[in-house]
């Protein structure tokens, strides 16, 4: 039912128009009856503004390219149009660009879809739901910070992406890289599929370094994950993502940085809360996952770690997860393959003060796998005592605090 609503609202956005029309470049376009709707159909290829008060929406993949920066400001919404393959629209800061996009804690900035009927000012969607997803791509940003890919390249191209472009690749050697400021925006009803199990992420960071400032962010409804990192060094501060439509966080290729202070809630299509991948090449790195609060779904497990994963998570809350005996393994914390078994062995990869309220009937070891039990603990409903700080997210600029959703967690 979920898809057939979502291919409706799909048909129904295609019929939408605007009136207003500019070049991404032009920083004065021809006034219409509609001046505070503006189209963007070519890539950004030099220092641009969009204003306050004003919606643009994305007509393709667009992309700020090498060199230049993409400012916008508070209150801003981008629009992507409907599509999928080729024709999926996405906002892509490429290497070498920046994007400072600064919105505050009482006018964000909003990335959503043509069929959202929001308009600056509005938190809360006046027409779509908050499970809504797949009706553009979503926010991408690339650096030249060092990832470890197969074969020991330096570069590649991110996923969701055609080849063909050349604005979507990332990686290099500069761990500092700065690929600009991102703060309290929210990203909503995202990751239009570009081919056969190819989605777009909410908010994808390629290779981005740690020069580059991300804090207050929300993803909410993409098909995919929700934020996903492929190697990099970038320090991410105060995420919420809600009905992820794969992973709620996803870490890729020995991403570096930390992500502090986040919430999961899982929806009836998340797959897991956490998804974390080891390296492909033979660079390795850790980051860090610390201060969390997970809320599951009758679909989710609470985490996977894959392929030589390895890093610290520590103080996460876990709460709302079924019987993994009674659903398939669907609930559970696992470690996957004999390189993650030895990145746990030897401390690579490590766990502490990890806290869960269990179902009915069900035992710590029921759920954390592999040795993973010894460092989680038992907690009544709102006893626990680690976890996210939820004050970071306030319903002047998240949806998701706004609609309720984390205030029982």
């Amino acid at each position: 039912m979920k898809k057939f609503n979502s291919l409706l609202t799909m048909f129904a956005a295609l019929a939408i128009g605007f009136t207003s029309c500019v070049d991404g470049n032009d920083p004065d376009p021809v006034p219409t009856p509609d001046d505070d709707v503006l189209r963007v159909d070519s890539n950004i290829t030099s220092n641009t503004t969009w204003e306050t008060g004003k919606t643009y929406v994305l007509g393709g993949r667009i992309a700020v390219t090498s060199g230049n920066t993409l400012t916008i400001q508070p209150g801003v919404i981008v629009k992507g149009e409907v599509g999928s393959g080729s024709n999926a629209t996405a906002l892509i800061i490429a290497r070498g660009a920046k994007i400072d996009a600064q919105g505050t804690a009482s006018s964000p900035i909003i990335f959503t879809t043509v069929a959202d009927e929001i308009t600056p000012g509005q938190i809360a969607s006046p027409n779509l739901e908050s499970d809504l997803s797949g009706l553009w791509g979503g926010l991408i940003v690339l650096g030249n910070a060092k990832a470890s890919l197969a074969g020991d390249v330096t570069e590649t191209q991110i996923e969701g992406i055609p080849p063909s472009d050349t604005n979507g690749l990332y990686g290099g050697s500069d761990d500092e890289d700065n690929s600009g400021i991102i703060k309290y925006i929210s990203i909503r009803h995202g990751g239009a599929n570009i081919g056969e199990g190819n989605e777009i992420n909410g908010l994808t960071l390629g290779g981005v370094g740690s020069g580059t400032v991300i804090e207050n962010v929300e993803v909410i409804a993409n098909q995919d994950d929700g934020i996903e990192w492929f190697g990099g060094s970038v320090n991410v501060k105060n995420a919420i993502v809600w009905n992820a439509g794969d992973d709620g966080l996803d870490t890729d290729q020995a991403w570096s940085g930390t992500m502090d202070n986040f919430i999961v809630i899982c929806g009836g299509e998340t797959d897991h809360a956490l998804e974390i991948d080891g390296p492909e090449g033979s660079f390795n790195a850790g980051h860090t996952l610390i201060n969390g609060t997970v809320l599951g779904s009758s679909v989710a497990e609470l985490g996977d770690f894959r392929d030589g994963a390895r890093g610290t998570f520590e103080n996460i809350y876990f709460t709302g997860f079924p019987n993994p005996a009674t659903t398939d393994g669907r609930g559970d914390f696992s470690l996957s393959g004999d390189k993650t078994l030895a990145t746990f062995a030897d401390g690579a990869l490590k766990f502490a003060n990890l806290e869960i309220t269990l179902a009915e009937g069900v035992t710590l070891a029921d759920v954390f796998k592999n040795g993973t039990a010894a460092h989680a603990t038992s907690v009544a409903a709102g006893a626990n005592t680690v976890g996210a700080d939820k004050s970071a997210f306030a319903s002047s600029w998240s949806w998701a605090a706004a609609a309720g959703a984390i205030a029982d967690l």
